[in-house]
């Protein structure tokens, strides 16, 4: 491997990092990005020159906190800024030149990916555009892959990237994990976006995005500690607890009445049900705790010695209360499925209210809604009506690996 290459890897594995540390020194996501890619252009020619740096990405760090230093230096100078951002930048200097370049290794704190998060999280920003400046720059998701999820083309996504970069640049408002009131006022939309984080690396499989998701939801919760942190890492950890047994040998989804229970994680369902247990307490299981209340379904979940003897009737009466604090479709399927399993309603209760719902069989969900649907109609005794209703979930899904998982429980005769 040659030295570009080393330093190219080595950008393309810390980017996010390098960008949250230097977005930390000058408050300004736009300017952040400008200094990193000056610091790499600058490492690849020292490296040309024989000078590859020990740790590239300490130097390119420490480089770029440099360049944007001189950056806000020159535009302090010409407009005059006030006295208390000369000594903020005095002090983001000392910051940025402690320690050797060269060979510096305590590059990154485990709050500067949840700070660049927080720093995107722009009241003046809408929450799809806030949600697209978390995924390409704290987690390095490709522009191209966000377009996709928006349903939009990879420059109409980069355009709006650029925008709302340029929006809280000239916003002018710095953000710091010093200020309690805007942690505070931005954390939920934080939250929200790690769960999506963690959703989408659930939905592909994705070690690294579901990594990245429990790190950020830890930062969240060491930073506030407050009832819906603990709720978001307790979903995220007993979710997490489950995935040896999220596929099947032949890379298929399994449902969860197939888990072999016996190989779920159990120091992570231990951790995970006694933050639930934290969340639930401080938000009451009818409270408006979003999180936790979704971790107290995953938690019974978890301890359920098998799918029959789940307590259902508790399930459904959590999921009342997330649909009434977030009444989303994904929560109101969730709901219903819950309903057809338990005594106290059945599946005919529930495929009624399944059918006076049709928004959940438009869009993304509408594989989930037909899959739900087949589920219930065979507990109904349905069988025939089953198939029907997989055959849909099929041709409804643009994923081969549910395509598939789901033909697989149609060969098989079950849901």
């Amino acid at each position: 491997m040659t030295a570009a290459e080393r330093l190219e890897r080595a950008y393309r594995e810390d980017a996010a990092r390098i960008l949250g540390a230097v977005a930390r020194t000058t408050g300004d996501l736009l300017l952040a990005e400008d200094a990193v890619q000056e610091a790499f252009a600058r490492a690849l020619v020292e490296a040309a020159r024989g000078r590859e740096p020990a740790n590239p990405a300490a130097w390119i760090t420490t480089v770029a906190r440099r360049v944007a230093i001189d950056v806000q230096r020159r535009e302090r100078t010409s407009s005059r800024v006030a006295p208390m951002l000369a000594a903020q930048l005095a002090i983001a200097e000392r910051s940025a030149v402690d320690g050797d370049v060269e060979g510096g290794t305590s590059v990154f704190t485990g709050d500067e990916r949840l700070e660049l998060i927080l720093l995107v999280a722009h009241p003046d920003l809408a929450q799809e555009a806030r949600v697209a400046l978390a995924l390409r720059h704290v987690c390095g998701v490709p522009t191209a892959r966000i377009a996709e999820a928006f349903l939009v083309s990879e420059p109409t996504m980069a355009a709006r990237l650029t925008r709302a970069k340029k929006r809280i640049h000239d916003s002018g408002i710095r953000f710091s994990l010093d200020d309690p009131a805007m942690v505070s006022a931005r954390m939920p939309d934080a939250l929200t976006t790690v769960y999506l984080l963690y959703s989408a690396g659930h939905a592909a499989a994705d070690d690294r995005l579901r990594g990245d998701a429990i790190a950020l939801a830890r930062d969240a919760h060491r930073l506030t500690g407050e009832p819906e942190s603990a709720g978001l890492l307790a979903l995220l950890l007993l979710t997490e607890a489950r995935q040896a047994t999220r596929l099947t040998s032949d890379d298929e989804f399994a449902t969860l009445r197939e888990a072999d229970r016996s190989r779920w994680d159990v120091t992570l369902l231990a951790e995970g049900e006694r933050l639930a247990t934290e969340a639930l307490t401080g938000v009451g299981a009818e409270g408006d705790g979003r999180y936790a209340l979704q971790a107290g379904i995953a938690g019974l979940h978890a301890i359920a010695p098998s799918w029959d003897a789940t307590d259902w009737p508790l399930i459904v009466r959590l999921y009342d209360g997330l649909v009434r604090v977030w009444p989303s479709a994904a929560a109101r399927l969730g709901r219903l499925v819950a309903v057809g399993h338990s005594p106290d309603a059945g599946p005919e209760v529930a495929l009624a209210g399944l059918d006076a719902d049709p928004v959940l069989f438009e869009g993304p969900l509408a594989p989930r809604a037909h899959a739900a649907r087949a589920e219930l109609l065979r507990l109904a005794g349905a069988t025939a009506a089953a198939a029907v209703e997989l055959r849909r979930a099929i041709a409804a899904s643009g994923d081969d690996r549910t395509r598939r998982s789901l033909q697989r429980l149609l060969d098989a005769g079950a849901v």
